[in-house]
């Protein structure tokens, strides 16, 4: 995904003189070959994460587009009162990329974990969330949404889904239709999610815009009275979309996400997704409680 982020940024700033990418140390390598081409409109600002978005801001309210690329916990936690105050008060366009995802950089310790990314972020009326699972999905959105003139935040992860289903912003693809639950899944939990419900008869809808929330689609697609989430972000970051998308409706709610703790563990990203029930098999024992 990485990839595609650096492909979709140069395409914008080689298209638009009016654009510019912040760094924030992560990615200066990657982009070192094109600070040379772009040396007035890449700059790498350093480890000042609050910082780099004023600067972004005051770049947005002088009538640029700016680009901001860091690590999840870093923007959104250290740079949060930055983001709601020049971005979102200020009725100012930006772009947001951020990897690390939940714990994508698990070996670096919990320092680096951000599974509250979205659910913070959510709390800042305006601001998109972007949650592509695959490079496709990353490309799609960015082309769509980088020079709207709203705050965009595109969380990155480096654990793609091998299913590249096309995705359109702000809008839930319906990845399988049946009768027993409805399965309301994000980002790279996608491929796990249709293993764990291949021999089950469930609708799965997938969501790569966070927000704004697509309602309709899924208060259209309840069966059963039944909304099972799967979320690679803190468990509860959902719930209350999903209420207000089944508003009047006799509905039952359960899922899975990151539990709201410390994640003191180590180990690889897959591990903790075996640990936490997040893979597959943990997904589908939980999923048939439900059901059942």
């Amino acid at each position: 995904m990485r990839a595609a982020m650096k492909r979709s940024v140069l395409d914008m700033l080689e298209e638009y003189s009016d654009t510019m990418l912040l760094l924030i140390d992560i990615g200066a390598f990657g982009f070192k070959d094109s600070m040379e081409q772009y040396p007035g409109r890449i700059k790498n600002i350093g480890i000042f994460e609050p910082g780099v978005v004023s600067i972004a801001a005051g770049m947005a309210l002088a009538g640029m587009v700016p680009t901001v690329y860091g690590i999840s916990p870093f923007i959104v936690q250290r740079a949060l009162e930055q983001l709601k105050l020049d971005f979102v008060y200020q009725k100012v366009g930006g772009n947001f990329i951020t990897t690390g995802a939940s714990y994508d950089f698990s070996v670096l310790g919990y320092s680096h974990y951000c599974p509250e990314d979205v659910q913070i972020l959510k709390t800042l009326p305006d601001m998109e969330i972007l949650v592509p699972g695959s490079p496709g999905q990353f490309e799609a959105l960015f082309h769509r949404c980088c020079l709207n003139g709203n705050p965009s935040y595109f969380r990155m992860t480096d654990f793609c889904n091998k299913h590249d289903v096309p995705v359109e912003f702000a809008k839930a693809a319906v990845i399988k239709r049946g009768r027993k639950a409805t399965v309301v899944t994000f980002a790279e939990m996608l491929d796990d999610v249709i293993e764990a419900c291949m021999d089950l008869d469930v609708t799965i809808l997938y969501y790569t815009t966070a927000a704004p929330f697509d309602y309709s689609t899924l208060r259209s697609c309840i069966v059963n009275h039944k909304i099972f989430i799967c979320q690679p972000f803190y468990e509860g970051t959902f719930y209350a979309d999903m209420l207000l998308a089944a508003k009047g409706l006799d509905v039952d709610i359960d899922g899975i996400g990151v539990p709201l703790e410390v994640l003191r563990t180590y180990g690889t990203k897959r591990e903790k997704d075996i640990q936490l029930g997040l893979s597959a098999a943990g997904i589908k024992k939980r999923l048939c409680d439900f059901i059942n």
